[in-house]
């Protein structure tokens, strides 16, 4: 198994001070995409898609208040299908997409995709096709599955991980790869964990942002993604437990299981050069 970090679309909102903790008050803030591509002997394995390129040709579908706030910078090298022929493969080579959630900039490359199997919690895939609060029509943007993607939804059966709820999002035999429910961010959020080589890798999607939540002495977030955070979450209380149980699995596991949530740049960053997640 061969596991590509990926950066998926590139996010500016205003404020680097606010949003990563430094820089200009009024200078753009950069939040990534952190998408993985799991190559197996079998076939290729998406985990989160970014935007995509029909987000890129056509961002009025984002929303005003998503390009005004957040602010992509829409190019289309960033695309996951175009990272994925830059290596060498096709958009046909993913046969399965494994979302953490549906949020706009999570799902937006699935049209980019559409022979792949697409693998979300059942909870989110209701919240995203019958729940139109006005939080979700921020957050949810349908015609990025316009085009009837082969859903395949999963509901926690009473396995564990680490202590976690988790469900096999493949068959048996398949790569081993779990959905690990962290509700709060959205209704159906979930981590992905991956078994790599001597240890697992966990993809906590949005149930974090910021590296220095996950401190074990004194947790921190910046100003910007702290409010962006409370506001967007359906459970607010169940998106602070998460993530102490969060913290704690990464105090107890150590480099057993490695931790990384979906925008930070600094850890998109430590796991592309190879080095432990500290």
């Amino acid at each position: 198994m061969k596991v590509h970090h990926l950066n998926c679309a590139t996010l500016c909102p205003v404020s680097a001070r606010l949003v990563n903790g430094s820089g200009g008050l009024f200078s753009p803030a950069m939040i990534t995409c952190h998408c993985l591509l799991i190559e197996t002997n079998r076939n290729l394995i998406l985990v989160d898609t970014g935007l995509g390129l029909k987000d890129i040709v056509h961002p009025d579908k984002l929303g005003r208040i998503f390009r005004t706030i957040i602010r992509p910078e829409l190019n289309p090298a960033e695309a996951a299908v175009e990272q994925i022929k830059r290596l060498g493969f096709s958009a046909d080579d993913v046969q399965h997409i494994i979302l953490t959630h549906l949020d706009l900039d999570h799902a937006g490359g699935l049209p980019d995709f559409p022979n792949a199997r697409v693998h979300v919690s059942a909870t989110e895939y209701n919240s995203a096709m019958m729940v139109r609060t006005l939080r979700n029509m921020f957050r949810y943007h349908p015609s990025q599955w316009s085009h009837n993607p082969r859903w395949k939804t999963h509901e926690a059966d009473g396995d564990k991980w680490f202590g976690f709820d988790a469900v096999r999002a493949l068959d048996k035999g398949e790569t081993e790869i779990l959905l690990i429910p962290l509700k709060g961010h959205s209704g159906g959020h979930c981590g992905v964990a991956i078994k790599i080589p001597e240890r697992w890798i966990l993809h906590c999607g949005d149930a974090y942002f910021f590296h220095e939540e996950m401190s074990f002495d004194k947790p921190h977030c910046t100003p910007g993604l702290c409010l962006y955070q409370r506001v967007l979450a359906t459970g607010n209380k169940e998106r602070i437990i998460n993530q102490q149980r969060l913290r704690e699995l990464k105090r107890n596991q150590g480099a057993g299981v490695q931790i990384f949530c979906s925008h930070d740049h600094g850890e998109l960053l430590t796991f592309r050069e190879g080095l432990q997640n500290k």
